[in-house]
């Protein structure tokens, strides 16, 4: 029932829209599909990051010394502030791509994983998110298998959708009707990480 339950909790975090799944589904939509692999696999390590962090009680780390946390949340702010304003830059500079035969963004596999690695950590409301996550699953002197147990059912999970996510996003169809709209999604993508960031850096908590 433990682990279901965080499953289930976590299931429900992964298809919410954010940083993540925009960055997996911009690579899987514009580079070749190693690509978005390695930046899911990025988000994935991310996600270990903050689950052993949210095990360990870095909420408690966040309000013993809170400096930690605007530090954090300020440079995750600034970081997907400027990765935003990279993807407007970045449609402004595109033409129009028509088919799907036309030359993908080449991107290095290395550079992807890093990208989405950093998406992920960018956000230390996840770290909150996370240990919010074990305070309501796990009760005090629950066993140090329990922790690691759910831990790896959140990258279970996160595997699982990332898999489902760029499998269906790299399907011809959805390519195709991708083209068509391109500079619209992308452009909206944009602007979703600029408010992203800037709602970090404004926010009180």
């Amino acid at each position: 029932m433990f682990l279901l339950s965080v499953a289930t909790i976590w299931a429900v975090a992964c298809i919410t829209p954010g940083p993540n799944t925009l960055l997996v589904m911009r690579y899987a939509l514009t580079a070749p599909r190693a690509v978005a692999i390695a930046a899911a696999a990025g988000t994935i390590t991310g996600t270990f990051c903050w689950g052993l962090a949210g095990w360990l009680g870095i909420n408690v780390l966040f309000q013993a010394v809170p400096f930690a946390y605007v530090a954090l949340k300020i440079v995750g702010g600034l970081y997907l502030v400027w990765l935003g304003f990279k993807i407007l830059r970045d449609v402004r500079k595109a033409g129009q791509v028509a088919d799907l035969a036309a030359p993908r963004m080449e991107i290095p596999l290395k550079a992807a994983y890093r990208m989405g690695l950093a998406t992920n950590l960018a956000n230390p409301k996840s770290a909150l998110f996370v240990a919010s996550l074990f305070a309501a699953t796990m009760p005090a002197g629950t066993p140090v298998l329990y922790g690691l147990a759910a831990i790896a059912v959140m990258i279970a999970v996160s595997t699982v959708y990332y898999t489902c996510l760029v499998g269906l996003i790299t399907h011809r169809k959805v390519a195709a009707a991708y083209l068509k709209a391109r500079k619209k999604i992308d452009l909206g993508v944009g602007v979703v990480f600029l408010g992203f960031g800037t709602k970090l850096l404004a926010s009180q908590r």
